[in-house]
């Protein structure tokens, strides 16, 4: 029977027939794990993929999905680490996803330059942190703001972990989109892919995907946009294709 901590559930995602283990005061996954872990080219059949910032292991779980290769999650806080790795013996995935309690910055020496053909990436979207909110919560702090790592730090990593040719998929701000870019290319992810996701129709938007290659050839494409809720408050049909594999009425 999995452990469970008294501010814990356990939540079914019953498209995907996967389990995870939650916390509200800690931390749940939202939209932008789901969208990553859909966006991202990932091998098919064998190979190594890695995520990190993994938090509660949502992106992991979900590639699993996807991809038969190996997935090891990396997630800096104890907690949530420990999460991650009981929904993966939930799920009985312990044979396919690994989850290590680690540094991102660490990770180049600890798994080797060069050792994966994936990498994905929730990071933290804000440059700074009130001490206010730190104190309020340290592990959504810690989540949402470059406490443990920078922007820079995670495309720096991120570029020695992959192979020739292999693909980085990030989350993250459309303010940051610059900053995204330069660090890029300064690390010689060339960005190939990226989308821009719309709350409604009208809105600005509010995230924005994005997949660079490893010293690959300048090529990006602009996927169309996504929006996700309609005018009735419920998901656009995109995205109820996306998650449920429904088709449009």
């Amino acid at each position: 029977m999995t452990e469970l901590l008294p501010d814990e559930r356990i939540d079914y995602l019953v498209h995907e027939d996967l389990k995870i283990i939650q916390s509200p005061s800690v931390f749940s996954f939202s939209l932008d794990a789901v969208l990553l872990s859909r966006f991202a080219w990932v091998p098919i059949q064998k190979g190594k993929i890695i995520d990190l910032c993994s938090g509660n292991g949502a992106v992991a779980l979900l590639l699993s999905k996807r991809s038969k290769a190996h997935i090891t999650g990396v997630e800096i806080q104890e907690r949530l680490y420990s999460m991650a790795n009981r929904s993966v013996l939930l799920n009985k995935l312990d044979d396919q996803i690994k989850m290590d309690l680690a540094d991102i910055k660490e990770a180049p020496a600890k798994y080797g330059h060069g050792t994966f053909d994936a990498l994905t990436c929730n990071p933290p979207y804000f440059a700074s942190v009130h001490e206010e909110d730190f104190n309020q919560n340290e592990h959504l702090a810690i989540a949402r703001h470059e406490i443990h790592c920078s922007l820079e730090d995670v495309i720096r990593v991120s570029s020695q972990l992959v192979k020739q040719g292999g693909k980085v998929a990030m989350v993250h701000r459309p303010n940051r989109l610059m900053e995204i870019l330069a660090f890029m290319r300064q690390y010689k992810l060339e960005p190939k892919k990226l989308q821009l996701i719309y709350p409604k129709a009208g809105s600005e938007a509010n995230m924005l995907l994005i997949e660079g290659m490893k010293n690959g050839k300048p090529d990006l494409h602009i996927l169309p946009p996504l929006t996700v809720y309609g005018e009735n408050g419920e998901y656009t049909a995109e995205l109820k294709r996306m998650f449920y594999g429904e088709q449009e009425q």
